[in-house]
């Protein structure tokens, strides 16, 4: 038999994952034995399959209810009854009886529940009449001082458009993640208006978290457990806390920059000093604690959206993500599509599974996937070698075991400079030896164990110093730690020639200086490495990601429980701590999409996604085109989506692509979907297909991605697209395209002449292969009114013949 083995990585942690960083670069060996680990894991799980009983999420057909039952949790209730006292009759007097089955009923963003069920009951369970579907239960993992400035957010200036401070004061996000650490000034509410009256939600109290810690910023709090503890045990509430208070520090950070109120003097060990400060300090945070110590199970994920579109949020916030899914597969999309549903604008990261291709989680159209990127500011370090050379790198290093700049100390690296890492190069557990690195400083290469642990093993070890060497995977993308001794990340071209300096000389010396925080990098942005890149496998004609924003070296609040470095051997505690993630850029969305929401209260989810991809930029701070810090060339629509977000131009962007829920439906209706498949999203019996667009191409969305089928002899492919006026309401505009090799587009009208607000117009852009390629290629369409440009990126794929 032929298998195929998937190895699926984190897509949504706070720092890239570090899997990806060395497994292909590991002798062939390795690769089989990882291989015959993965078959023999999978082949003992599938051989309890079906005596152990496990979380599946089942939905529900609400209307299908019958007139016998009173409520729809009476009706779910008799469903899984009748499943067990089929496969398990023992079971319904005994201690499994179906309401211990069922863990949570969801009724608003889903209907349906999440229930405890061996394989064969969940098979059953499929073939009932009313059942849309059965899910099993999916482990996800968790993917500022100077990014308000940076997006034009701070200025002070009088005709400021974001001056009203009781602007955003109405809108409540939603944030999905690890808790949060109600202490922290960033969650201050001195100044802030009362709870909006819509608001819903609840404090829920339990060890350390108690409703004095809710106020007027942190209007809501709640924890999601049920499926966790369903699949990994009960919580020990001795090391963990069973209650919205953060241990882990993720939610606070993300939560603090989506709204945190104004800190001045914040700061990580004197590093990134200003005033941090959220996205939409005037914005109510929610806390909807998923995550805990062994990750955010699905069933606890849908809960919470469930949840938290009752309480009544504007936007969701979800730093985390698993595997790929087909839409009607995937429990946290259809969800969010509830979601959207009732007008809630859901904002998740896209990752960190780059620089791979074909590396994107959440991707889904009604869903905004947000990539990561640099800004202007960095904390550089320096390797002076024993030559008198000197290499530029980073670190957010302090401590008392500094290093003298006057002084050479000896290097030492375990690996050689042409073969692929291995465990004493890559500095994991227990493969330095003492003897050899002990005074010295010790070069290790990036992968499998984080960052900053590395330095702990040569901490350990005796050594003095480290110089963390990026792989080829990374390039020469430096991101920032804070590191537990004097440790310097450099690039990889800078680390390979600091390991043939080491392995060429016989007394190889090096010191590490550490400079601080400088402001004005160039070029910035700059499309991170391990940001997750497209294309969307699922539906090449949906581009992801949407767009990206500041996620590399991120100041925000922190929990009081751990030190920055999350090791259980830093014992520092700091207030503020610095991240990377694409888990940092999502919340930064959120927060621009809840001032976007106070300003146009009457927008859409998708006209807020609309502004945002259509008032991107695509050019850095040198005017030159974005860059991916990978290779340093000029990046792509499938690294940066539409561009890099630019709140004060969203404010006015003049047209927007408008989609309605049905919309989003007929999409789905191209997608070669089963009836049964279908059904999943229609929660109200009136949703069918209508039809009402041909291809999937041609759903209302910001960008636009062609693709032409494998057959040579269609060389002819039409979109359509409908902008609606927010601008003036006399306007007009112009489209102008950039040219893409291989087609001649046309687009009629190529005028749209606006007489009133909110008026709609429709245009058709008709593409002609001229010569096709091998490779997708990459323009922009530019509809322009003299005030406004409102850019759409246009892709241009060619699918190989069969």
């Amino acid at each position: 038999s032929l298998f195929f083995i998937f190895i699926a990585l984190p897509s949504s942690s706070a720092s890239p994952p570090p899997l990806a960083e060395s497994i292909l670069k590991m002798p062939m060996p390795v690769h089989w034995l990882l291989f015959v680990l993965v078959l023999m894991t999978s082949l003992q799980s599938n051989s309890v399959v079906c005596a152990a009983k496990t979380t599946y999420i089942v939905q529900m057909d609400k209307s299908a209810m019958p007139a016998s039952f009173s409520d729809n949790l009476e009706w779910y209730s008799s469903k899984i009854k009748s499943v067990v006292s089929t496969s398990n009759p023992q079971e319904i007097h005994g201690d499994a009886d179906d309401e211990e089955r069922i863990i949570y009923s969801y009724q608003t963003a889903f209907h349906g529940v999440a229930a405890r069920l061996t394989g064969a009951e969940a098979k059953k369970l499929e073939r009932e009449d009313g059942v849309l579907a059965v899910f099993p239960e999916e482990k996800y993992q968790l993917h500022t001082t100077r990014s308000p400035v940076f997006l034009g957010l701070d200025r002070e200036d009088s005709t400021n458009v974001w001056s009203d401070k009781d602007l955003d004061h109405d809108v409540v996000v939603g944030v999905l993640d690890t808790g949060i650490w109600p202490e922290s000034a960033s969650f201050n509410d001195t100044g802030m208006a009362p709870v909006p009256a819509h608001w819903k939600g609840a404090c829920e109290t339990g060890r350390a978290f108690e409703k004095r810690h809710c106020n007027r910023k942190i209007v809501g709090a709640r924890i999601f457990y049920r499926g966790y503890e369903s699949a990994t045990g009960k919580i020990n509430k001795q090391t963990e806390y069973k209650s919205p208070r953060d241990q882990d520090g993720h939610g606070t950070h993300t939560a603090a920059t989506v709204a945190g109120s104004p800190v001045h003097g914040a700061n990580l060990l004197g590093y990134a000093y200003g005033t941090a400060r959220g996205m939409a300090p005037g914005a109510r945070v929610a806390a909807y604690k998923v995550c805990w110590t062994g990750g955010c199970f699905s069933s606890d994920i849908l809960s919470a959206i469930d949840q938290a579109v009752a309480d009544g949020v504007n936007i969701l916030s979800i730093s985390l993500g698993g595997g790929v899914s087909p839409y009607y597969r995937d429990s946290l999309a259809i969800a969010a599509f509830g979601a959207m549903e009732m007008g809630v604008f859901v904002s998740c990261s896209a990752g960190n599974g780059g620089p791979d291709p074909v590396s994107l989680t959440n991707v889904s159209p009604w869903v905004t996937t947000v990539g990561a990127s640099t800004m202007d500011r960095d904390f550089p370090a320096t390797v002076k070698l024993g030559t008198g050379i000197s290499v530029a790198g980073t670190s957010l290093y302090k401590g008392r075991r500094n290093l003298s700049i006057n002084k050479q100390y000896p290097l030492v690296y375990l690996g050689t400079n042409s073969s692929g890492p291995n465990p004493s190069s890559l500095c994991l557990e227990g493969t330095l030896n003492s003897r050899t690195v002990a005074g010295k400083i010790v070069i290790c290469d990036r992968g499998i164990s984080p960052r900053v642990q590395k330095g702990q093993v040569v901490k350990n070890a005796g050594g003095i110093g480290m110089i963390l060497q990026n792989t080829p995977a990374n390039g020469e993308e430096l991101v920032a730690d804070c590191h537990l001794l004097p440790a310097v990340a450099v690039g990889e071209k800078e680390g390979k020639a600091i390991k043939h300096y080491m392995l060429t000389s016989q007394n190889a010396t090096a010191t590490l200086a550490f400079a601080g925080t400088r402001l004005g990098i160039r070029p910035s942005p700059v499309v991170a490495a391990f940001s997750s890149r497209g294309p969307n496998f699922l539906s090449l004609e949906i581009l992801k990601p949407d767009m990206v924003a500041p996620g590399v070296n991120i100041l925000a609040a922190w929990t009081g429980d751990v030190g920055p470095s999350s090791l259980s051997t830093d014992h520092r505690k700091v207030k503020f701590n610095i991240l990377s993630g694409t888990s940092m850029s999502c919340p930064h969305v959120s927060g621009v999409a809840a001032l976007l929401k106070a300003r146009h209260p009457d927008w859409s989810p998708a006209a807020i996604k609309s502004a945002l991809m259509t008032t991107a930029y695509v050019h850095d701070n040198t005017r030159k085109p974005l860059q991916d810090a990978s290779t340093a060339a000029s990046s792509t629509p499938y690294d940066h989506g539409a561009g890099h977000i630019n709140p004060s131009k969203a404010l006015d962007p003049g047209l927007v692509y408008d989609i309605q829920a049905q919309d989003y439906f007929e999409f789905l209706c191209t997608q070669k979907l089963t009836p049964t498949q279908l059904k999943v999203f229609t929660k109200y019996a009136n949703r069918s297909c209508h039809h009402s667009i041909a291809r999937a191409g041609d759903l209302n969305y910001p960008a636009i991605s062609v693709v032409f089928p494998e057959k040579a002899s269609v060389t002819t492919l039409t979109i359509h697209r409908t902008v609606t006026n927010v601008g003036p309401p006399v306007s007009n505009y112009h489209a102008v395209v950039s040219p893409i090799k291989g087609v001649s587009i046309r687009v009629e009208p190529s005028t749209l002449k606006f007489t009133q607000k909110h008026q709609k117009l429709t245009y058709k852009m008709t593409f002609t292969t001229t010569a096709r390629q091998n490779k997708p290629e990459f323009g922009g369409l530019v509809w322009k009114d003299g005030v406004h440009k409102v850019r759409s990126p246009v892709v241009v794929t060619w699918l190989p013949p069969v």
